[in-house]
């Protein structure tokens, strides 16, 4: 199953992914869950690449470039989300480099007005035999130049953070 992207009239870059927030999600106080924020933006990245055709079945050989590590995530929360409901979040890409990739999220209202929280995560593609760093493929490259954000700039060297990884 994929989901189609929102309208993005109102973003100027990336793309708006549906999200949904369950009744469950809430805490004892009624609003979204902290940890449910990022899980949100997890489930809207793993869709937006599953509808790009990126699919993983359980072979990290033949995972290709799913085979990757989370670096590095920040949330920073803004509001609550305090009913259940269809929301978005608005996806983007930071960074693109040659092994490692910066994501920008923003979780939001449906029509991506409203910002609730937002964030960035640091992903890193690894070999799925030796678990050290390994350059995106051409596709995945394509793909994620296309959710570049305006203001980012493909050197296609690698930035600090991606240098921190290669490090570790």
């Amino acid at each position: 199953m994929s989901v189609e992207p929102l309208q993005a009239s109102t973003v100027p870059y990336g793309e708006l992914v549906p999200v949904t927030v369950h009744f469950d999600d809430l805490d004892a106080l009624g609003m979204l869950h902290n940890s449910r924020y990022p899980l949100l933006a997890e489930r809207a990245w793993a869709e937006y690449w599953h509808g790009q055709g990126f699919t993983f079945d359980g072979d990290w050989a033949a995972a290709g470039d799913m085979c990757n590590v989370i670096k590095e995530m920040k949330v920073s929360y803004e509001r609550p989300i305090t009913r259940p409901g269809r929301y978005a979040a608005h996806l983007w890409v930071e960074r693109l480099g040659r092994t490692g990739l910066t994501y920008g999220f923003r979780l939001c209202s449906a029509d991506g007005t409203e910002t609730f929280a937002q964030g960035h995560r640091v992903l890193v593609r690894v070999d799925a035999q030796t678990l050290r760093p390994t350059p995106w493929s051409d596709r995945a490259r394509a793909i994620a130049g296309r959710l570049l954000r305006p203001e980012a700039v493909d050197t296609g060297t690698e930035t600090g953070r991606e240098a921190e990884a290669e490090a570790a």
